[in-house]
């Protein structure tokens, strides 16, 4: 059996590693975003945890993080690709 040296198999996990935090954030985001029109559709963030079964700090924080990256005024730089 062939084997790769371990500082390529080091190198190989970290780049997957990058990939999947990269991939984990932007699905952060995009659930952010979708609370947030739950929010707009049902009025508060408890009506929203409510409907899903989750606690309103759960739902609150991550609408806030989502805010954090996006202030007000400034053009939305997540991506939906």
């Amino acid at each position: 059996m062939d084997t790769k040296p371990w500082r390529e198999r080091v190198h190989d996990e970290e780049q997957l590693l990058t990939q999947l935090n990269r991939l984990v954030s932007e699905a952060a985001t995009r659930r952010a975003q979708a609370l947030q029109e739950g929010v707009d559709e049902l009025g508060t963030v408890a009506e929203v945890a409510r409907d899903l079964g989750r606690s309103w700090n759960a739902v609150d924080k991550a609408i806030k993080k989502l805010d954090r990256k996006n202030p007000p005024g400034q053009p939305d730089t997540s991506t939906t690709e």
